[in-house]
């Protein structure tokens, strides 16, 4: 939504979406899968990521912190492993 509108509070929520997750997620050495999102309190951290994990996840946060223009998304669409595809 921030791309199409450019409201600021769009990157507030998605900040704290952010950071929501990496509370959730983060271990000493990388980011975890969880055992049960709709748990109450800590979430059991599980001892693997999915593969897809990194590209599917943190490719919307890093659209909505980069400038508009570091790519033109009438131009492009990226797939779900976040590789740019150049539109017919």
């Amino acid at each position: 939504m921030y791309r199409i509108t450019g409201k600021t509070e769009y990157q507030g929520i998605a900040w704290e979406m952010f950071q929501s997750i990496r509370k959730s997620t983060e271990t000493d050495l990388a980011f975890s899968a969880i055992e049960d999102v709709r748990a109450e309190g800590v979430p059991t951290k599980l001892d693997s990521t999915e593969s897809f994990w990194l590209f599917e996840t943190l490719k919307y946060f890093y659209l909505i912190f980069s400038p508009p223009d570091l790519i033109n998304l009438d131009e492009y669409v990226l797939d779900t492993e976040a590789h740019p595809l150049k539109r017919p």
